[in-house]
Formats: structure tokens, sequence, C-alpha cells
């Protein structure tokens, strides 16, 4: 291969890269708080007696689930415009679509939690008298965020990836500076590469705390 990098192209583009740095930033950190805390409701809500209002949680469930985020990211930028007649800011618009998915995959990790939560912790809460909004608050919630906390994490990083399709609607991410860089240049080898590499060193410490998370939880079981 003949072909010779030369990165001196980007000098002066530094502010560009920090812009949209900053919009995935913004995007992976808002979508990942409505994830974690809606996830959560979605779960205890899906898990209802109530089918009336367990079936239309499981069905939001599994269509954020089983259809294409990218799809779900052009469906909201496009779609509710047309149909409500809603006009939002792209960043919002970004961190709705990205925040309910992630809360569909979240809800999932928080049902695996609820359920690995011992019957006897839930027959000591009603032996305690405690009423349902409190066994929620002060015994499901801390156990089945740890026990979903790899989970979480792991999704957080994937949400962090999938914010880079925000770029096909023209939101100024770190994807879609890097693109507007590469078509100027006309290096796209260098700066696709860049791109990669500052995205592989933002997930590289939430994956290893994905690791420590499932050290301790492998440490706990077996004590």
């Amino acid at each position: 291969m003949d072909y010779q990098f030369d990165f001196h192209f980007l000098t002066g583009k530094a502010d560009m890269l920090l812009e949209g740095l900053w919009v995935t930033l913004q995007l992976t950190l808002y979508a990942n708080a409505m994830g974690v805390v809606l996830g959560f409701v979605l779960c205890l809500m899906a898990m209802s007696k109530f089918r009336m209002l367990r079936w239309p949680c499981q069905l939001f469930i599994e269509f954020f689930r089983c259809t294409p985020v990218l799809l779900q990211i052009v469906w909201f930028f496009y779609c509710i415009p047309i149909l409500f007649q809603v006009y939002i800011d792209p960043i919002t618009m970004g961190v709705l679509a990205l925040g309910l998915n992630l809360t569909a995959f979240n809800a999932e990790a928080y049902r695996a939690g609820i359920q690995s939560v011992p019957k006897a912790h839930f027959d000591a809460c009603v032996a305690l008298g405690l009423k349902s909004w409190q066994q929620t608050l002060y015994v499901v919630l801390p156990q089945s965020l740890r026990t979903a906390m790899p989970v979480l994490l792991t999704n957080g990083i994937s949400l962090m990836q999938q914010s880079a399709l925000v770029a096909i609607v023209a939101v100024s991410d770190l994807m879609y500076m890097g693109k507007s860089i590469a078509v100027d240049a006309y290096r796209p080898l260098e700066t696709y590469s860049l791109i990669a590499l500052i995205y592989f060193l933002m997930a590289l410490p939430i994956s290893h705390l994905v690791n420590v998370f499932e050290r301790r939880q492998d440490a706990a079981m077996q004590r």
C-alpha cells in the first residue's frame, strides 16, 4: 500500500471537532439519564398486574427493541413534525429518539434485576409493614440497580455509538463534523480514523467500569 497518511489538513479544524464532540456528549449524557430513569418506571409498569397498563408498556418495549434505531431517529425527525405540527430543536429531538430507545432496553435490564431480588426480601417488607412505594424505593430499586448496572453501562456505550446515526439527519455531532471535514479535505481515511479513535477513547473507561462491576458481582455470588 503506497497511501501516505497526512494529518496536517486537520490544522485549524479542532474547533469543529470539539463542537461536534460536545453535541455527542450532550446526546449521550441526556439520553442515558432519560433511559436510566424512565427505564425503571417502564419496567415497573410492564410488570404490573393490570393488563391495561402492562400490555401497552410491553408493546412499547418490543417496538423499540425490534425496529432499527436509525429508522426510529428518521421517524422522529421527519414524521413527528408532519403528524403533530411539533417542531423541536435537533439536539432535543435526538435525545428523545435515543432516550426512548434506551428506555426500552434498560427496562429489560431492570426486569432481570428485579426478578433476581430474593422472595424473602419481599416477605420481610410485608412483615415490616412497608408500603408499596417504600418497597420499591428502599428494597427493589437498590438491588435491581446494582444487578443491572453492568448491562446499563453497556447499553450506555451502545447508545454513544448509536448517537453517530443522528448525522444522517444533519445534527452537527462528532460524526457529522467529521464527515464535513472529510468531504472538504478529501481525506476520509485520516478523518474517520481520528473519529473512530475519539469514540474508542470515550468508550474505553466505561468498558473497564463494566468489568469492575461484573467482577464484584461474581465475587459477591461466590460468598
